[in-house]
């Protein structure tokens, strides 16, 4: 008990300390409160909410998902600060009230003594490890920021450090007063006991070596030392509390509790989205503090600052500008320089506080532009915070309004915006193609089986591009087999939004998705399958926002359970198999188990890597980083996850059982990650590792099992599966762009010549066995070509799916005529067919006209095309070949022909595509080719003028160079990532020696003339990385 005077002072003292704290705590809340309405439900379910933050916070569970170490040191402080919560009352009541806690009157207060000792000095122990990490181990690295992060001036004036050093300095001072005092009791209560309490031993042993000889008096003036030092600090300490980040203390059980009623798979809803729009000054998205939702202040204040959002950021580790932690460190800092002013010891609060704007922009201090385009909405920085705090959404919120208002983004992503308009994809493609992935195959649509049990959802990936494909033609094989009644939507299928939604284009999204909605109402789908990850989280979570609530599955979630039911035999693959976890289905949706229950079925084990599971690494492509570059950093994501796939393959190599394993996979579930695996610039040279979908691997392992799978070498001849570009989209992509989905499928075996696999840098593209290396900056002359080797075989659709990719060399497939690799030309512009033998020419339709030299139209208003010299003169009157075998040239407001004449064996050099002042003589037919049938048939069939659709395709800039030889029928050319130097022209006398550029086989619509004029202001793309898309050639 105290003495009288220190009773009174310090009930004074504790009484102003209070106040004063409190008025803190009250400004605290008025700023919080000044963050817009939530638009998800966070006072729902009080009682279930109030459990799960007590059950998390006394676990620390999500403390020790990382850093084992450092969390238990941190829980040593925390475990210590909440029963201190106890220590404290009690404490302060003793001086007051004259009463005793000894341990021998009872177990309970024996309990009490024990933990109250222990934990005091676990505190100490924490406290002052933790600060030696900071100040002086190499882990202090964990708090440090790359140069191109923007931080806060304080942060950037230590402001972290010196606020940690002073709570450091705080907690070591009211714990060690406590245990003082402590101390010197125990000294008082042994001379009345006899004796130390041995349930306080280290407060004893610490009394008996400091104060065994000491007097009464002092012992006792220890003691009330000890009082004021461990109560009195507290108090005093109320003031500073809510301006240091030890407040999450407090915060974070209350985040616990508020936590958002969904996963980080589904973002919140933006509610009167075309009213806003409609707005003089429309407010969408976040561009100031205040406008961020309430909870996302929170977020400011409940976070430790530990940067270990920073540590999973996969943009971040990979080097680029982007810090989850920075972002809500910086918002912090903002919130402490708003509530100094006036300061925060007066009670007069700020204006902020009273309802007045920030001055500035979260772009000028919070967080930069190039690192709001970084984040590939992984959701590791969610998934791993502590303190559940919610940076991914805070960025998605700023997109928003960069997007849709500030009108700043990437100007890639416009070319996957006008795509998803026009076309209802991203690639542009007409949306009559939806169902070209199918061909050879019967799969039947909704029309076609209007009750189905299952409604696979294919999705834009699966429609259009040739790797994907195979994943969608693998599944339905094994839909048939099970003998399962499914049906697709075909053409009444529409892109999901996704990537419009993850980008900030809101508007653009919700379009997409109530048109799904409505189509989905309507079929009322009893279960939909989706093998694209992305589709599954948008329809199955994110269309509930719009009315749409469906039963959602992936395609291995469903697969796992034919397996089980005995619906699909299996037999085991000889290949080592790793797993890598997709971000939209492990993270977002918590499906991990699935896909490895599967490959554990077919090849005996997964080989689980170190980042796995909830703790994976991103493949890039999430968050719209697929449509557009990738910012400025020491590498990109792709590269970073395949080392690690590739090191796991290439260990387990060795420790091998006694099953013989000849090959290396990479399993993924998702047709994103397949590409970037695929394309990534680190698996040049790898040949010897195949990605692909567990749905392609479990199609062989029943194929294997019931006696139909066919190896390479006794595949019959046909068609290189993927290995021809799909039709011409009906947008084109930046010609600068890093343009996804590059245009081949996955790795062959070594014995399938034919079979080719995306390549990137120097390499090959589409490169078969014995072509030639060739360095782009080191062109061949021109050399005359054979006019037997200049026309081109019309384009054939495959008929069988699973065919192993075998050498053209070989006669075709009876039912499917062979068509010719694809392959890019040399001079790096753009893409030429190889050139093949001669055919017959096919019957043209007698009104073909003769076409016109291409010339690039004038610029429009949204895009500004690359400046070219003067515009071509007009083409001579007189046409070299007679009107019926002959064609225009390529003119990009021309529709498309109805029909199109055979080519001439000769082709227009590259260098043409500039203009010159004089007219130059057209290039004389000397070959013909036949026209494109869109059914697979032993002959080529003409194509009614009624179904030539306008498409366009992806164009380069114009650059001339010196163009290279011919090659022969069974080579392709290398894939050239860089532009050739200008060359002059070469002469319209020598058609043969040149090749024809892509833009005079295709014909553009509107759409395309816009997306190219404003694809050709995109940045140049990187010598490595993903290929850029190349559409096919339209006869």
């Amino acid at each position: 008990m105290l003495p009288l005077v220190h009773q009174i002072l310090f009930f004074v003292f504790a009484l102003l300390a209070g106040g004063l704290g409190l008025w803190g705590f009250y400004r605290l809340y008025r700023r919080i409160t000044r963050g817009a309405a939530a638009t998800e439900a966070r006072f729902d379910r009080p009682v279930a909410r109030l459990v799960s933050a007590l059950r998390v916070s006394l676990t620390q569970e999500r403390t020790f998902r990382r850093r084992t170490v450092i969390s238990t040191l941190h829980a040593f402080i925390f475990y210590g600060f909440v029963y201190y919560l106890l220590v404290n009352v009690i404490d302060g009541l003793e001086g007051y009230i004259p009463f005793h806690i000894y341990s021998k009157d009872s177990p309970l207060l024996a309990a009490y003594n024990l933990l109250a000792d222990i934990l005091s000095f676990l505190v100490l122990v924490g406290v002052i490890s933790l600060v030696i990490r900071r100040l002086f181990l190499p882990s202090k690295r964990d708090f440090r920021f790359t140069e191109k992060t923007l931080l806060h001036p304080l942060v950037r004036q230590n402001y972290i450090l010196r606020d940690g050093l002073i709570v450091s300095a705080f907690i070591t001072f009211h714990v060690g007063s406590r245990v003082l005092g402590n101390a010197a009791k125990m000294v008082e209560e042994a001379r009345v006991l006899g004796g130390f309490d041995p349930y306080q031993p280290l407060s004893g042993a610490l009394g008996r070596a400091l104060f065994s000889g000491a007097s009464e008096q002092a012992v006792e003036g220890w003691r009330i030392f000890g009082y004021w030092g461990a109560l009195g600090s507290v108090l005093a300490f109320l003031a500073y509390f809510p301006y240091t980040k030890h407040i999450h203390i407090f915060m974070a059980p209350l985040n616990y509790a508020l936590k958002r009623p969904v996963g980080s798979g589904v973002l919140p809803p933006m509610k009167g989205l075309e009213e806003a729009m409609e707005a003089e000054e429309p407010k969408l998205g976040v561009e100031k503090l205040e406008e961020l939702e309430w909870p996302r202040l929170l977020d400011a204040y409940a976070c430790i600052q530990c940067n270990r959002c920073q540590d999973v950021c996969p943009a971040n580790a990979t080097g680029k500008a982007l810090s989850p932690a920075a972002l809500e460190i910086n918002k912090r800092m903002e919130l402490n320089v708003i509530a100094s002013h006036p300061s925060p010891f007066t009670l007069k609060p700020a204006a902020f506080e009273s309802g007045a704007s920030t001055a500035h922009p979260l772009l000028e201090y919070a967080i930069n532009e190039e690192s709001v385009w970084a984040c590939t909405t992984c959701g590791a920085c969610m998934q791993v915070c502590p303190v559940q705090d919610e940076q991914m959404l805070d960025i998605i919120d700023i997109r928003r309004h960069q997007v849709m208002v500030a009108g700043e983004f990437p100007p890639q992503l416009q070319t996957a915006f006008r795509g998803m308009e026009r076309a209802s994809n991203p690639w542009g493609i007409s949306r009559d193609k939806r169902m070209e992935w199918a061909e050879g195959l019967k799969v039947p649509t909704i029309d076609e089986n209007p009750e189905p049990d299952v409604i696979y959802w294919v999705g834009c990936a699966a429609s259009y591009d040739p790797g994907a494909q195979k994943v969608a033609r693998s599944f339905v094989q094994l839909l048939d087999k099970a003998g399962v009644n499914y049906a697709v939507l075909g053409k009444k299928e529409a892109c999901t939004g996704d990537s419009a939604r993850r980008s900030g284009n809101e508007f653009l999204y919700q379009q997409l998705a109530q048109e799904n909605v409505e189509t989905l109402n309507t079929v009322a789908p009893k279960l939909i399958v989706a093998t694209c990850p992305h589709c599954m989280n948008a329809i199955g979570n994110e269309y509930k926002q719009l009315g749409g609530d469906y039963k959602t599955v992936h395609h291995t979630e469903y697969l796992e359970t034919l397996v089980a039911a005995g619906q699909l035999p299996l037999e085991r693959l000889p290949e080592h198999v790793t797993y890598h976890d997709p971000c939209y289905l492990g993270r977002h949706n918590g499906v991990y188990d699935a896909p490895r229950t599967l490959i554990t079925r077919m090849a005996g084990e997964v080989l689980d890597l170190e980042r796995s599971r909830e703790n994976s690494f991103c493949c890039g492509a999430g968050g719209a980083q697929f449509w557009k570059e990738e910012e400025e950093g020491r590498e990109r994501v792709s590269d970073n996850r395949f080392r690690e796939l590739q090191a796991r393959l290439d260990s387990a190599q060795v420790a091998s059982d006694e099953y013989e394993r000849t090959g290396k996979v990479v399993a993924v579930g998702c047709p994103f990650c397949k590409s970037m695996m695929n394309s990534t610039p680190e698996k040049q040279g790898r040949d010897d590792i195949i990605v692909k979908d567990v749905a392609e691997l479990l199609l062989e392992s029943v194929q294997r099992a019931d006696g139909t799978f066919q190896t390479p070498a006794a595949a019959p001849t046909g068609p290189v599966p993927d290995a021809t570009p799909l039709e011409q989209p009906e947008v084109v992509s930046a010609p600068n762009a890093l343009t996804p989905m590059h245009r081949t499928g996955d790795q062959p075996s070594a014995g399938a010549p034919e079979a080719v696999e995306g390549e990137t840098g120097s390499e090959l593209f589409n490169a078969q066995p014995g072509s030639p290396v060739q360095n782009r900056d080191t062109q061949p002359e021109p050399q005359a070509a054979h006019p037997e080797a200049s026309a081109r075989k019309a384009w054939q659709p495959k008929t069988a799916p699973g065919a192993a990719p075998v050498s053209t060399e070989t006669a075709p497939a009876e039912a499917a005529p062979t068509r010719k690799s694809w392959k890019p030309k040399a001079s790096g512009d753009d893409v030429s067919p190889a050139p093949v033998a001669t055919e017959a020419p096919a019957a043209a339709p007698e009104a073909a006209p003769t076409r016109k030299a291409w010339a690039p139209k004038a610029k429009t208003d949204d895009v500004n095309p690359a400046p070219v010299a003067a515009e071509a003169a007009a083409q001579p009157a007189e046409a070299p070949t007679p009107a019926p075998t002959a064609r225009k040239a390529w003119a990009p407001k021309a529709k498309a022909a109805e029909a199109e004449a055979p080519p001439a064996a000769s082709t227009t050099p590259a260098a043409e595509l500039i203009p010159s002042a004089e007219p130059q003589p057209a290039p004389a037919a000397t070959g013909e080719r036949k026209k494109w049938s869109p059914k697979a048939a032993a002959a080529p069939a003409e194509v009614p003028a009624a179904e030539a659709a306008p498409v366009e395709a992806e164009v380069s800039p114009p650059a001339s160079a010196p163009t290279p030889p011919a090659a022969a029928p069974g080579e392709r050319k290398k894939w050239q990532p860089k532009a050739a130097p200008a060359a002059e022209a070469a002469p319209m006398s020598e058609p043969a020696a040149t090749e024809t550029p892509i833009t005079e086989h295709v014909h553009l619509s509107e759409v395309g003339e816009n997306a190219l004029e404003e694809g050709q202001q995109a940045t140049s793309a990187p010598e490595v990385g993903r290929k850029k898309w190349q559409p096919k050639k339209k006869d």
